[in-house]
């Protein structure tokens, strides 16, 4: 395994090109289309898309029946294919093609010095500015079927699939511009086939508006078919007797755009990208609908569906690094786009409200019960339920909030709580826990109540268990419930005291939000005004604050706990996490994701607000380092994750509740992604 290869992780690249196009003239047009796949090949391109009979000009009108035009297509067709017999590039080329006594509409491939196959266009419009069936024929019924192009008969159909059988889970099916507008295209069947990467050669002209309907279908059609989407669409050079033309390309992958190229061009665009098809197949297999819908879609599915045919080809994908040519979110939890990142937050916060609403309505009312720390996520808890008081109509006092200071509680950590607890005006007490921790530690026989500086496990556990012990008997004494504070990357990671402890609460508002989100979802309650100026200067302090547990005294010469320094950054915890739970990725291909997206701080987005002064980045050895300790602590503490309490799901990168999103055995062994793990270099 070449670890540095894009293609040795599950990838393939491609590209949708636009060219200008010469009217008319396929020699010229044959030339065009070569020098763009040079192009791709030299960026090593696995498959390139040109626009819809991009041979001849999409709008040369009867011209599509002349002898001259059609003996053109063909020779260009030769020099293409043996243009291309040193390029690793697959080549979708749109041509009219003369079938029996009908012109079709076609998209001819071409690999390696051959043509191995040719799509018709299935549906032909025929309304509006459009009149296509005046020249060709529809090609949905040529299944099955072969033609003569450029001297050699090839299978001919909308039932082929283009399989890569040296670039697991490549299959290519190609479809004509109105192919996507129709009720079922044929790309949907193909998909259920087993097709995953879907290119569409368009023709389609420009009007206001039309763009965006083109990227809603382009878009729909990826999220519905779990696959790749690679539409290409004829520019400049076209016709403009009635028309004009934008040379639009895009590539979306289950939803989500990973490039385009500016419309209207000056010359020719590729809109170049690396497509994840393992994350399709895994798409596929998450979601049993999928193929639940193969059964009443008709055919088997599958490659081995009779309803298609399969063309196995070669890539001969390149070793070695290529790059990466994709947008990776450093954050995957936390938008890069600003108004995303705010809706993303008006939404979680609100699922979080609404979900410990409806939790104390449906339970007799009670009270929310908070341990603060003046830390991140109890901050967060408790805000959240100071804002379900309101919205019940509620005084906050209502919420009864609690701060625990232990052997190790920072002045400024619990001044932080004390001012936010004034400024929401809920109930609060402090309930020092070091008399009940000193009886504690004296009756478990610990080296601490000797006066011996012996801050081990147990030491820590025995306050963070009688904060929680004093919380669910104060919920008992006061009516209430312990609203849990502790969050979906602690769960993830084990850095939670089981039982008696911030692993259990009555209901947890936080355990589908990670910690990289904690802190925007603040940010984003200071600037939405949900709280008067005095609670937003506090909110803004907090979220200045280094992560700490605050369960170690601080020792002169030693630096203070700190929890990243045991567990790892939770910017790099929480980028795994996401791509462990949503996409079943194993840890060489994180590691090879987390490099791309981290090596270098000044390359790529940063979510809005970020401070630029702590932009880190991670070198491959420390980011295998910290994978590791990822791996250990997920696989060592499933038995924490399988005891969790009821809390909302907030992300759809998932959540850890064995009653949600994932259910795995408490005993299950870590041996097998550790030994993938070894497939990353040091460096």
């Amino acid at each position: 395994m070449d670890f540095f290869s894009a293609y040795a992780h599950g990838f393939a690249r491609v590209a949708a090109c636009t060219l200008p196009v010469a009217l008319a003239d396929p020699a010229a047009n044959a030339q065009a289309v070569i020098e763009q796949a040079r192009a791709c090949d030299a960026d090593s391109v696995a498959v390139a898309v040109f626009p819809e009979l991009c041979l001849t000009g999409y709008s040369v009108d009867d011209l599509f029946l002349q002898d001259v035009l059609l003996e053109g297509v063909h020779a260009g067709v030769a020099e293409i294919a043996e243009a291309s017999r040193d390029l690793m590039t697959v080549l979708v080329v749109g041509a009219p093609l003369v079938h029996g006594t009908r012109v079709l509409n076609c998209a001819v491939v071409i690999h390696r010095g051959e043509v191995l196959g040719v799509a018709p266009k299935s549906y032909l419009p025929n309304y509006r500015e459009f009149y296509e069936r005046r020249w060709f024929a529809p090609g949905d019924d040529r299944r099955d079927e072969w033609v003569t192009v450029a001297g050699t008969e090839v299978p001919l159909g909308p039932d082929l699939l283009f399989r890569a059988v040296d670039v697991p889970d490549l299959v290519v099916h190609v479809e004509v511009c109105e192919d996507m507008w129709v009720p079922v295209p044929p790309s949907a069947r193909a998909a259920l086939a087993g097709a995953t990467v879907l290119l569409n050669l368009s023709g389609s002209p420009i009007t206001v508006g039309r763009s965006e309907e083109r990227r809603l279908l382009v878009r729909s059609a990826s999220a519905r078919c779990s696959a790749a989407y690679v539409f290409a669409a004829a520019g400049q050079g076209e016709s403009t007797t009635d028309l004009s033309w934008d040379g639009q390309t895009m590539v979306y992958e289950v939803g989500d755009l990973l490039g385009e190229t500016a419309r209207f061009p000056d010359g020719p665009q590729r809109t170049v990208v690396d497509v994840d098809l393992a994350r399709l197949r895994q798409e596929r297999m998450r979601q049993g609908a999928f193929d639940d819908n193969r059964r009443t879609a008709g055919g088997s599915g599958g490659p081995s569906d009779p309803a298609f045919r399969v063309v196995d080809l070669e890539i001969g994908p390149p070793g070695g690094d290529i790059g990466l040519r994709r947008k990776l979110d450093r954050f995957p939890f936390v938008p890069d786009d600003p108004e995303r990142l705010a809706l993303d937050c008006y939404e979680a916060y609100n699922i979080q409200v609404s979900g410990l609403e409806q939790r104390l309505v449906s339970i007799g009312s009670p009270k929310p019960v908070i341990g603060v720390s003046g830390g991140l996520d109890s901050t967060h808890a408790l805000i959240v339920a100071a804002k379900a008081m309101d919205r019940l109509g509620r005084p906050r006092s209502d919420v009864l909030a609690f701060t625990m200071p232990g052997y190790a509680t920072g002045s400024a950590s619990k001044s932080y709580a004390i001012r936010l607890c004034e400024s929401l005006g809920v109930t609060f007490e402090e309930i020092d826990i070091r008399p009940a921790a000193d009886q504690m530690l004296t009756d478990l026989g610990h080296p601490y109540a000797r006066g011996e500086k012996v801050y081990d496990v147990t030491f820590e556990n025995v306050q963070a268990g009688l904060r929680y012990d004093f919380l669910f008997r104060l919920a008992n004494q006061r009516g209430g419930i312990v609203v849990g504070t502790g969050d979906l990357s602690e769960l993830a990671l084990g850095w939670c005291t089981y039982g008696v402890g911030d692993q259990m609460s009555h209901y947890n508002v936080n355990s589908g939000v990670p910690k990289t989100l904690v802190q925007h979802l603040i940010r984003w309650v200071i600037g939405h005004g949900e709280f008067d100026t005095s609670t937003n200067e506090v909110l803004a302090e907090i979220l200045e604050q280094e992560i700490t547990p605050e369960l170690i005294p601080s020792q002169e010469g030693v630096k203070p706990q700190a929890t990243e320094d045991s567990v790892g950054p939770y910017a790099l915890q929480d980028f795994t996490l996401f791509h462990v739970v949503r996409h079943g990725r194993s840890p060489s291909k994180i590691a090879f994701l987390a490099m791309h997206a981290w090596r270098d701080a000044e390359a790529g987005e940063w979510p809005p607000g970020y401070p630029v002064q702590d932009r880190p980045s991670y070198d491959l050895a420390t980011i295998k380092g910290w994978l590791e300790v990822f791996v250990r602590r997920f696989f060592a503490n499933q038995f924490k994750r399988s005891a969790l309490p009821n809390g909302p799901k907030v992300s759809p990168g998932g959540t850890m509740s064995p009653r949600g999103d994932w259910r795995m055995p408490s005993d299950a062994r870590a041996t097998a992604w550790l030994r993938d793990l070894e497939r990353v270099p040091q460096r």
